[in-house]
């Protein structure tokens, strides 16, 4: 007799069922999550440092028809590959408003990844499974930040997670040489994204030692061809854009175009990662990133750490293939000197589906209850404070909002402030300790609601600039030009008329002297738009008109009569110090 359990058949009926909950399941995860993402899009323009940035050269390459050699005005813009330029100009095709093209790109990848994360816990464990590692990526501070503003590290995030889709379910699941090769491709892709899309392919690190150790992962003997498919992918996408891109750059012959070339392929790559210019930082960085940025997902570290450490114990290799993963990219942005906190962007997904699995008992724990209810509480109450506190009037907060040019909407920024607190306070009031977790995720909800509905049209004209180009277009009356001197990208994006500038890059005084041979031209028509530590002393304040302040900068505009003779501005270091955000 045999001594085996007997094996449970479900009706059909049943099966059928519990498939059909566990799509509407994710198609209602998925509706959450765009109109969760989304929400805001059209109410604001693009905020500095990165946005202005990559839609100027968008919409330079619609005006101008060259999709294949990004311009920053009359300048050409090597610091990244084409690819969310590319795609923020192909969505303004589409829907003509960069209002909400330019969001759209990071919004997609966003989706992606959520979509892609929950089919890897579908298929890795069950549709509950990845039901709460989408889910959790979903509600992650920095992923909801970042997916909501117009920068490359989401689209990089979808594209290395797409990647690591494939491979995963080749690894695990496989042989599966199609989703290999699919897998292989969009790294290629995410190379001429941002650069970094390559970092997926070390996914084979963990699937190879896992392999050896004899794990349960794919295996496929004499099988080379199919093996070497995948580099051929990565290089095709890859040659996607380089080869017409180093054919078109050798054609035109130019200095600039061989400079460019150089620019983009080896001092922006290479270079940057050995020599960091920029974001210096410890070593250690990260680690409050992974911490506070992560939050609320940080609040399961305590439980799911040791779950981790019995499932690598026990040889599950789906949890070490992205936690393996993740940990070796962490270590490879954690090397250079130069860091930002959205290097680590492309690891939620993978953290996310290494933790699905114990999610569920971990959010049904008293300490993770309690921590969150007390967490939404304090938290709600602090932020409900600071926005009580400056509307005492307090000279803090009237220095900060005349400091990014909000005067007249610092008030409505911090009712907004108290609103989003109150939100907390009502949630942890309202779900009790008992249901922490739901009080946490329901203020936290309707905090970006805040943001999104709020925040971006009181802050858009400080933040994005176009305040203060309207009022410079006043100023000089529809019939002048423009030109631009210290200029941001901003301020060309969000110009009310065709402006001309004399040079991105080029250092502010030759800016100054190129732009008064051209007012000289025309003197009574020609007006520049300056930041004012690029003019110096060598603009009669009384002749010029002070436009106003927007992203800590102070504008002015003038006439070529304002102009001293002879006079050689010397612009303080401000003038090239970096776009703020903003925030």
């Amino acid at each position: 007799m045999s001594s085996s359990s007997p094996v449970e058949i479900q009706p059909t009926h049943l099966v059928t069922t519990g498939l059909n909950d566990d799509r509407r399941s994710f198609w209602l995860l998925m509706l959450f999550a765009l109109l969760f993402l989304g929400a805001g899009i059209g109410l604001r323009d693009p905020w500095p440092s990165d946005e202005p940035r990559f839609t100027l050269a968008a919409k330079q390459m619609v005006e101008s028809g060259d999709w294949l050699f990004p311009h920053r005005g009359t300048q050409l813009y090597a610091d990244k590959p084409p690819m969310l330029m590319w795609m923020e100009a192909a969505t303004y095709e589409g829907v003509r408003s960069w209002r909400i093209a330019f969001l759209l790109p990071s919004l997609l990848a966003g989706l992606l990844s959520i979509a892609l994360t929950f089919d890897l816990g579908r298929r890795l464990w069950n549709p509950r499974v990845g039901l709460f590692a989408a889910g959790a990526l979903l509600v992650v501070f920095q992923f909801v930040y970042q997916v909501k503003r117009a920068q490359i590290d989401p689209l990089v995030m979808g594209w290395i997670t797409l990647a690591n889709w494939g491979l995963l379910i080749h690894f695990l699941r496989g042989p599966n040489w199609r989703m290999y090769w699919l897998g292989c491709f969009a790294a290629g892709i995410g190379v001429i994204t941002k650069g970094v899309g390559f970092l997926a392919l070390l996914m084979f690190v963990p699937y190879l030692f896992a392999r050896m150790r004899g794990w349960e992962v794919t295996r496929t003997n004499g099988k080379t061809m199919h093996w070497l498919g995948g580099p051929l992918a990565f290089v095709l996408a890859i040659a996607l854009w380089l080869v017409p891109m180093l054919l078109t750059a050798t054609s035109r012959g130019t200095a600039e175009y061989a400079a460019y070339v150089h620019d983009i392929l080896f001092h922006q790559t290479a270079g940057r990662y050995s020599e960091s210019w920029s974001h210096p930082q410890p070593f250690w960085y990260f680690v409050p990133v992974v911490l506070f940025n992560w939050f609320p997902l940080s609040l399961a570290y305590p439980g799911v750490f040791p779950r981790w450490r019995n499932a690598l114990r026990d040889g599950d290799a789906r949890i070490l293939l992205p936690l393996a993963w993740a940990a070796i990219v962490l270590v490879f942005f954690s090397i250079p000197v130069g860091k930002r906190d959205v290097y680590v962007m492309p690891l939620l997904p993978m953290i996310a589906l290494a933790m699905g699995s114990y999610l569920e008992d971990i959010v049904a724990t008293r300490w993770l209850r309690l921590s969150a209810w007390w967490i939404a509480l304090i938290g709600g109450l602090a932020i409900a404070g600071l926005g009580v506190w400056a509307l005492q009037g307090h000279p803090a907060a009237a220095q900060m909002a005349e400091r990014r040019g909000m005067a007249d909407g610092a008030v409505a920024v911090w009712w907004m402030t108290i609103c989003a607190g109150a939100a907390y306070i009502v949630a942890a009031l309202a779900f009790r300790p008992k249901r922490g977790a739901h009080a946490l995720l329901a203020g936290t909800a309707v905090f970006w609601c805040v943001w999104s509905f709020w925040a971006y049209p009181v802050l858009n004209d400080s933040s994005s600039s176009v305040g203060i180009m309207r009022h410079a277009g006043q100023l000089i009356g529809p019939e002048s030009d423009l030109g631009l001197v210290g200029w941001k990208e901003q301020n060309l994006l969000m110009a009310d008329r065709r402006a001309r500038d004399f040079g991105f890059l080029s250092p502010t005084a030759q800016q100054f002297a190129l732009a008064t041979r051209w007012q000289a031209q025309i003197p009574e028509h020609r007006w520049v738009f300056a930041i004012e530590d690029a003019i110096g002393n060598c603009v009669d304040r009384s002749r010029a008109q002070r436009v106003g302040v927007a992203n800590r900068r102070t504008w002015w505009v003038y006439p070529y009569a304002a102009v001293i003779p002879g006079c050689v501005p010397v612009p303080a270091a401000d003038a090239n110090k970096p776009d703020e955000s903003g925030m």
